[in-house]
């Protein structure tokens, strides 16, 4: 049964870590949310770590300015580990080579340092994506040549952002995801590094040990995040508790014809992807 608590406060006794999906939960990319930066700060202060768990596909210390200029106060997280923090030790892994690097240029720090140049479907040795070259115009199908010549070839496909889509203010994009179903689609292979695969929480909790001194209790480790098929299923996989925010790239399916959270219409949502949440709440608040 999912618990339906009024917000973070009546967890406190339950958790003493929490790891915290940064898009849609805190900010939507246009705007930070006050109350849930509010709960974070409230959390990171008087009861554990607070560390950022974000499927961003640049490491950790590129997106810091992007939290900044969107007011989210650095007294609510005390670590931050990215998509992009995990992808980069399979980049080097594969350095040096040619890459077929698909993605915006605002993610190029993802590659810097590393011995890798940039080509295209026909003569890279392996693909990493990032995301849409723009994601306001594209969508996945805009790739479907290209990625189906480097399927043929056999190119192994590194997806540094395994969201499908994200919210951007009220408009929702397409993601490296999206891509990367399509590549699996037409036969060809693909590594995730983000949510919901081991290597991003290993960091996050790795994050929260250095934090706390010593080993963490897993038990008392609560991950918060609005994606069914990469937050919720990532803490399931890692056998972690979940606080699920319904009101993000879900929330017309988890609210009611009121426009409130709806228990009946989450438990159905999460049933659909054949995953469980510990908790839920319309949007995270103290």
């Amino acid at each position: 049964m999912i618990d339906f608590p009024a917000g973070l406060s009546a967890l406190t006794d339950r958790y003493d870590v929490v790891l915290c999906d940064v898009w849609g939960v805190i900010h939507n990319g246009v705007q930070s949310f006050p109350e849930a930066c509010d709960a974070l700060e409230r959390f990171n202060r008087d009861h554990g770590p607070v560390v950022l768990i974000s499927n961003a596909p640049r490491p950790s210390n590129d997106v810091l300015a992007q939290l900044d200029g969107l007011k989210v106060q650095r007294e609510a997280w005390s670590a931050f580990v990215t998509s992009g923090d995990a992808t980069r030790s399979l980049l080097a892994e594969r350095a040096p080579g040619k890459v077929w690097k698909i993605g915006p240029e605002r993610d190029e720090p993802l590659y810097a340092g590393l011995s890798l140049d940039g080509a295209g479907c026909e003569d890279a040795d392996f693909i990493c994506c990032t995301g849409l070259f723009d994601d306001e115009a594209e969508t996945a199908e805009d790739y479907r040549d290209q990625l189906k010549v480097a399927a043929d070839r056999g190119l192994l496909f590194i997806c540094a952002n395994p969201d499908r889509v994200v919210q951007r203010g009220d408009k929702l994009i397409f993601c490296a995801g999206a891509l990367a179903d399509l590549y699996e689609e037409l036969g060809g292979k693909v590594v995730m590094a983000g949510k919901p695969f081991a290597a991003i929480y290993d960091l996050a909790l790795a994050e929260a040990e250095r934090l706390k001194g010593g080993p963490v209790d897993r038990s008392r480790v609560l991950c918060i995040g609005d994606g069914v098929i990469t937050d919720v299923l990532g803490a399931e996989n890692q056998k972690l508790a979940c606080l699920f925010i319904a009101k993000g790239i879900h929330g017309e399916k988890a609210l009611g014809p009121d426009g409130l959270l709806s228990p009946e219409a989450v438990t159905q949502l999460l049933a659909a992807e054949s995953v469980g949440a510990t908790h839920a709440v319309a949007d995270l608040v103290w």
